[in-house]
C-alpha cells in the first residue's frame, strides 16, 4: 500500500518560557503573575527564584533574596532538561 498521500501528525512541542523573578506571596506580581500569565497563553512556564516576599496587596513586609549561587542553580536545572523558547525578566 503506497503511503505517499498519508500526513504523519506529530504533536506540537508546547511553546516554553522561564521566568527569572522574585516570589509574591500574595501572588499579584512576580513569578506567581508571571506563571499565570504564561497558562492563559498556552504556555510551559518554569521559573527561577531570585527573592522571597512577605507580601499582600497593602504592602511588601520583608524580602529574602536568595543566594546567587542557588539561583545559577535552578536555571542550570532548568535549562539543562527543560530548556526554553524565552526568558522573562
Amino acid at each position: 500500500m503506497a503511503m505517499e498521500n498519508s500526513i504523519l501528525h506529530l504533536p506540537k512541542e508546547p511553546c516554553k518560557a522561564l521566568t527569572i523573578a522574585g516570589s509574591d506571596s500574595g501572588g499579584g506580581a512576580g513569578i506567581q503573575a508571571d506563571l499565570k500569565t504564561f497558562t492563559s497563553l498556552e504556555t510551559f512556564g518554569t521559573s527561577v527564584i531570585t527573592s522571597l516576599t512577605a507580601q499582600n496587596t497593602l504592602a511588601v513586609n520583608d524580602i529574602y533574596p536568595v543566594p546567587a549561587e542557588f539561583v545559577t542553580q535552578q536555571l542550570e536545572a532548568v535549562l539543562s532538561d527543560i530548556g526554553t523558547h524565552a526568558i522573562k525578566t
